[in-house]
């Protein structure tokens, strides 16, 4: 059995891992399908994240895009944003990259099993949000409902085109489209509107519902408002995600503290109770 020692020292050491596909979603967006070199599952829950390294250069912690539930892989959707984000989007399959993780505290499942589910993501939250999307996917008998709002500021900004419209036609949820502006020039035939105008239309037991949010932070207060007039008010009702500038991903660095908390590793989920009243959380 090995020592605490070699099991807390092994956070610090990057497993490698094979780039299996890369899938572009946006002009700025990648999708990056990996292996790891072992044959090991990355054992990943919905809702973590790992530290991605590329050798030569530094690491960046990157949300995991797909559920535990999908096995043999796991999928990142990330963002040309700077150094190493940039350099990453340049890979092609067969390239060899580092992975610490997975860290953080994950989607609440077990809260959220048997619930009424309203995922509502904004912008590039629909890729770590697709993870519990995916989970919810391949267990349909653990929820009571699953509703999906996802916006995004463009048609051309849309993240996983081409899984949207099976999500909109699935048996097992439903799912809300929308943009903040629609080009003249666009083939764009959805909703067009900011997320707290089209919440009040989604069905949802006030009683027995669940909203879990994931997005830029200007969204979160108009929505958790519009949340509440709904009659999600009460405790562990309101889950979100706040992945604020992470760095080291084990909670040394202090980068991503709110007040007394950390969001790599007390986060990046919380319940709004958690947070609401530390000073920049929202």
């Amino acid at each position: 059995m090995p020592s605490s020692t070699a099991r807390n020292d092994s956070i610090y050491a990057p497993r490698p891992c094979r780039l299996v596909s890369v899938t572009e979603l946006t002009r700025q967006e990648k999708l990056f399908r990996l292996q790891l070199t072992d044959g090991s599952e990355l054992q990943q829950q919905p809702g973590q994240f790992v530290q991605l390294s590329i050798p030569g250069l530094t690491e960046a912690p990157i949300s995991v895009a797909s559920s535990p539930s999908r096995h043999g892989y796991f999928e990142l959707g990330v963002r040309k944003a700077g150094t190493l984000t940039s350099a990453l989007h340049q890979l092609q399959a067969g390239a060899q990259l580092g992975i610490r993780g997975p860290f953080g505290r994950p989607f609440q499942l077990a809260e959220l099993y048997g619930k009424q589910l309203l995922l509502i993501a904004g912008g590039c939250g629909l890729a770590p949000l697709r993870s519990l999307i995916q989970y919810c996917q391949d267990n349909p008998d653990k929820f009571s409902a699953v509703h999906i709002l996802y916006g995004a500021r463009s048609p051309a900004d849309l993240l996983f085109r081409d899984e949207l419209p099976g999500w909109q036609i699935s048996d097992s949820f439903t799912c809300r489209v929308t943009v903040d502006q629609n080009p003249a020039n666009s083939c764009y035939d959805g909703d067009t509107g900011l997320i707290p105008e089209l919440l009040a239309e989604i069905p949802i037991d006030a009683d027995n519902g669940c909203a879990v949010v994931v997005g830029p932070p200007p969204m979160y207060r108009p929505v958790i408002a519009e949340l509440r007039k709904m009659g999600l008010s009460g405790a562990q009702q309101i889950m979100l995600s706040l992945e604020r500038q992470m760095r080291c991903g084990v909670g040394k660095c202090g980068h991503c503290s709110i007040e007394h908390l950390t969001c790599c590793c007390d986060g990046p989920i919380f319940w709004l109770e958690e947070v609401e009243q530390l000073r920049g959380a929202l």
